[in-house]
């Protein structure tokens, strides 16, 4: 039934073109009135008729195994029109219906060969220019298009994000990549429209643009009027949107190309010169169903499956044509054919290309390539003793986590001028705890950005600071906050090098205050002692400093990694040392630290391990609040005669197998000191990489520590769930009086 459908569509305008049946068209423009030629016209068509003979090859390729990914832009060629309103340097972060827009644009800038590369991308060919074969994907490092997967809304916020950084650009000098009066395009479906990322994004706009902050950014909603099988509400769109504070709302014909390219210059003006976020509301039609295996039939009448292919926007589009005596209707008919043949060709070429054949070819661009940037910049000692003036009687004085953390970021930022905090609280406040105290005073709210309560926006911040040469260091307040947005660290700012050949990064730091031991903090959102969520994500690097001292050098690696290395590093923080300042009894001072300056630092290196102790009876393993409570545990251990090392891993991931077993040594019994759930834990990930990398492995006696498998309850009663010291005592003793 979906085949004859196809055949259908594709014989459809050769016929209403012969039989001189084509729909009126209702716009009374001329193509001059827009300050378009005939032949921009005619090149629109052709960028039409591309998109929609690539969506007919793909269903040719799939069938016969050739290819593998369907979802085509078919009624949505209208997009073309928009492509032509912007600049090509003006980055689109697109939805998967954007063929159309992709080739347009892509004849804005000199050797591109669109029909060329996106068949290999259809035949995840290696070759394929954007994703090398990983994906199927709409993307190109020329044409300023990050690429995107079958994206349901997720683009959005760090489409804002990108707005937000042009205007940025103006205030904060740095090496940029978009134009100070660049403008950012952002499409999506009117389903998508729905999505709560796509609503958060949308408000996080228009919350900026009621207070005048420039967001130069058109929203495209391309609305077909469905969402795989289920319908938009008739009129749902507009009236979600038409009345919102701070968004302009407007709509356009994407039947019509001359209605589509005016309402977009419209657009692309207010937003270029307004600096203002506009909404465009699309109409288009979905053709040909969702995808290649979906069968329309099961859930749409064959009426309105008919009049839908009635309202083909190429029928249109070759109406216009028609109507303004651009071509006779035997040339529309030839064009069509000469590209169905130039498409099916190129098929058979791209067929022939290599795949990637290995995990490691696969793996190659999870790791972004190096970079050469150097932000870096050395200050005078006038220039250091301004900045910390408010702290000139503490600096020689040892100092607890939080202050440490607050002094490394004050030489970070004064050093290097990309880098650009945001968050929740973290201006004037300075943050819950008072980490980020006196940043904004010091470097101003341009660099260090009080966000609204959405952590999917501050992320989509994030990563659109980085896309324009920013180094962003965004703060999510508690852990369990990031849940609400991890889509955006996973399938986002990781993801992108990988979809990109290495082409994309979003290189940050995002800083995360968390884990457990709060005292009278309950339940999961304040008190959250698992980073579960983080732990399966290729490339992501996780940071966890126990102290002080770590924190700062561990702050200016991860800086490193993301400014040198464009990785993103996830740098967790637990709240609960935050303000310790003593290890055994109260005034010991022994979990206070000074503070190096940064040029008499000695760099402490992406997973190199922390650690006390040479003790031969037992090795404990730990990080975070569970190396605090180990530290404390040795020392009644030795009182007793048990001699330990305690390793802190500082570093969670990606974990040094070899280092690791290293440390550990002839130590014959090792304790894992996990102050995250028993199940999900890093505790199970150092289990595994012992019995794998470790040869000693069946001769040591290896058992683990772990919090119980629960929410974190209010109270006193929250310790009752977690590892104490009491309880690593206990452990230990009964593992070192056991005589292996």
């Amino acid at each position: 039934m979906m085949q004859d459908r196809n055949i259908k569509v594709k014989q459809q305008i050769i016929h209403a073109v012969e039989t001189d049946s084509l729909p009126t068209v209702k716009s009374s423009f001329t193509p001059a009135d827009l300050g378009l030629s005939n032949a921009q016209l005619i090149d629109l068509f052709e960028s039409q008729v591309m998109s929609r003979h690539l969506d007919f090859q793909s269903r040719i390729m799939q069938k016969q195994g050739q290819s593998f990914y369907t979802i085509g832009s078919a009624g949505h060629e209208g997009n073309a029109a928009c492509a032509l309103a912007f600049k090509p340097n003006d980055m689109a972060f697109l939805h998967y219906r954007s063929g159309a827009f992709v080739i347009q644009r892509s004849k804005q800038v000199p050797e591109q060969n669109p029909l060329y590369d996106m068949l290999l991308s259809f035949a995840a060919s290696s070759d394929d220019p954007i994703s090398g074969g990983r994906h199927k994907v709409l993307g190109s490092k020329s044409l300023f298009i990050p690429p995107q997967t079958s994206t349901i809304a997720s683009h959005l916020p760090k489409a804002v994000g990108t707005a937000f950084s042009i205007s940025l650009s103006r205030k904060v000098d740095v090496d940029n990549v978009l134009e100070k009066d660049g403008v950012v395009v952002c499409n999506f479906g009117d389903a998508s429209s729905n999505h709560s990322t796509a609503q958060g994004a949308i408000n996080a706009a228009a919350w900026a643009a009621y207070q005048s902050v420039p967001i130069p950014i058109v929203f495209i909603c391309e609305d077909n009027g469905i969402g795989i099988s289920t319908a938009t509400p008739k009129g749902w769109v507009q009236a979600n949107f038409e009345h919102r504070a701070g968004l302009h709302y407007m709509q356009c014909d994407g039947l019509d190309l001359l209605d589509t390219y005016h309402k977009t210059q419209h657009a692309v003006e207010i937003a270029r010169k307004q600096r203002k976020p506009v909404f465009l509301h699309m109409r288009t039609v979905r053709l040909l169903g969702h995808a290649g295996s979906d069968s329309e039939f099961t859930y749409r009448s064959n009426d309105y499956i008919e009049d839908t292919e009635a309202h083909d926007p190429l029928l249109f589009s070759a109406a216009l044509l028609l109507k303004h005596d651009c071509l006779k209707s035997q040339q529309i008919i030839e064009l069509y054919q000469d590209i169905e043949k130039r498409v099916a060709e190129l098929s058979q070429i791209v067929i022939a290309k290599p795949k990637l054949t290995s995990a490691a070819q696969i793996k190659q661009s999870i790791i972004p390539p190096q970079i050469n940037r150097d932000y870096q910049s050395t200050l005078s000692k006038t220039q250091r003793d301004a900045l910390f003036s408010h702290e000139k009687h503490n600096l020689s004085k040892k100092q607890h986590l939080a202050k440490l953390l607050n002094w490394s970021m004050l030489d970070l930022m004064a050093q290097q001028q990309n880098i650009v905090m945001c968050g929740e609280d973290i201006g004037a406040k300075g943050g819950v705890y008072n980490v980020t105290s006196k940043l904004a005073h010091k470097f101003g709210p341009q660099r260090v950005i009080n966000t609204l309560l959405d952590e999917q926006s501050i992320l989509g911040m994030a990563i659109g600071l980085a896309h324009n040469g920013f180094l962003p260091m965004p703060e999510i307040q508690f852990l369990a906050y990031v849940h609400n947005a991890e889509d955006q660290i996973r399938g986002e700012a990781a993801a992108l090098p990988f979809f990109s050949s290495g082409q994309f990064a979003n290189p940050m730091v995002i800083r995360i205050a968390g884990l457990a031991y709060q005292r009278g903090f309950g339940g999961h959102f304040h008190n959250d002692n698992s980073f579960a969520i983080f732990r399966d994500i290729p490339g992501l690097i996780i940071a966890c400093p126990s102290n002080g001292a770590d924190a700062v050098e561990m702050l200016r690696e991860s800086v490193r990694l993301a400014q040198e290395e464009q990785r993103v590093v996830v740098f967790i923080e637990p709240i609960a040392l935050y303000m310790k300042k003593d290890l055994h009894q109260e005034g010991d001072a022994l979990w206070s630290f000074d503070y190096v300056p940064p040029n008499e630092a000695k760099p402490l290196k992406i997973g190199q391990l922390g650690g006390f102790g040479s003790g031969k009876d037992l090795c404990i393993i730990s990080y975070g609040n569970g190396y605090y409570l180990s530290r404390q545990a040795e020392k009644i251990l030795a009182e007793s005669g048990v001699r330990c090392t305690v390793i802190d891993l500082r570093w969670l991931a990606p974990l040094d197998e070899k280092a690791i077993v290293k440390a550990i040594g002839d130590i014959k019994k090792v304790l894992i000191v996990d102050e995250c759930r028993q199940t999900g834990s890093i505790s199970e990930a150092l289990i595994t990489l012992l019995l794998e990398h470790d040869k000693n492995f069946p001769t040591r006696k290896v058992e683990r520590l772990t919090a119980h498998d629960s929410f974190i309850p209010l109270g006193v009663a929250s310790y009752e769930v977690l590892p104490s010291c009491e309880l690593i005592v206990e452990q230990a003793k009964r593992m070192t009086e056991d005589k292996m």
